[in-house]
């Protein structure tokens, strides 16, 4: 028998208890819902089932009938008390603002964030984040962060919300589950990273930095480390690698000259995985 709640068949996009995904386009429009609402929307089975192990509590699941028939097991796994509803592919798209052509929906609870030195307290190794507001990229730094054995992601002040549904769904729910905080405006958060005993070493393409393998060899990637990583483009400010204690670069082959910023993350990141035995 199927241990999990009969779900709740819903027609009227109107219906009140769907509240939590209405309009959701023209209510993520500026990428930063932080202050903006308490609940955050995961899309997508896989991210659903990753966000199943994170600390946000869920409020409810919205499916359509063929993936309520399904996703039994997943339905299953649900926690006591959340609420699952059901709805035809064509009222998900009146009431979202779009064709949820996946047919997974759920709606968490986002909670305050972690102040960033409580967060660092328990960190050996963490990703800081300046000014990355390409969704699929910063969901990518979050994926790279989970497979990579990072501790936490510290975003800035300008990076975009790691919450926000594109974001969620490009991580495969994994910045739900990777703690995050707001560090601050960069390069003033690093402070926060020495007081915390956090050695931040740029990732930069610049000619001064240590060739990765180099700085892997030396013990620059040894625990306690911040690695620091720009937007795509114009990559770290200079005042930021600049207030880095060291800069460290991915040797690449004449005529390119950089990385996108999740691959470049994940470069680093593997030699330091290397460096400790990949624990």
């Amino acid at each position: 028998m199927d241990p999990s709640p009969p779900p709740v068949t819903i027609t009227d996009p109107a219906d009140e208890r769907l509240a939590d995904y209405r309009d959701l386009r023209a209510v993520e429009g500026g990428r930063r819902r932080e202050s903006a609402t308490g609940h955050f929307v995961i899309e997508g089975e896989l991210a659903l089932q990753r966000a199943l192990r994170g600390p946000r509590p869920l409020r409810s699941v919205l499916l359509t009938p063929g993936r309520a028939a399904s996703l039994t097991d997943l339905r299953a796994a649900l926690p006591a008390g959340v609420a699952v509803y059901v709805a035809e592919r064509e009222v998900l798209a009146q009431l979202t603002g779009y064709d949820v052509h996946r047919g997974v929906l759920a709606s968490a609870e986002r909670g305050p964030l972690p102040h960033p030195a409580d967060l660092l307290a328990g960190c050996r190794r963490v990703a800081v984040v300046e000014a990355v507001n390409d969704l699929e990229n910063l969901g990518a730094v979050f994926r790279v962060a989970a497979a990579l054995g990072l501790d936490a992601v510290l975003l800035d002040d300008r990076c975009a919300d790691p919450l926000y549904r594109r974001c969620v769904r490009v991580s495969l729910g994994w910045s739900t589950v990777v703690p995050h905080a707001r560090l601050g405006p960069l390069p003033a958060g690093l402070g926060t990273l020495r007081d915390a005993g956090m050695r931040a070493l740029a990732l930069t393409p610049g000619p001064d930095a240590v060739a990765v393998d180099a700085a892997a060899a030396s013990g620059l990637l040894d625990d306690p480390v911040a690695l620091l990583v720009g937007a795509e483009g114009p990559g770290l400010e200079p005042a930021t690698i600049a207030a880095a204690d060291h800069a460290v670069a991915v040797p690449m082959a004449p005529g390119v000259d950089s990385l996108n910023v999740a691959t470049a993350l994940a470069v680093v990141a593997s030699f330091a995985a290397a460096r400790r035995g990949w624990e």
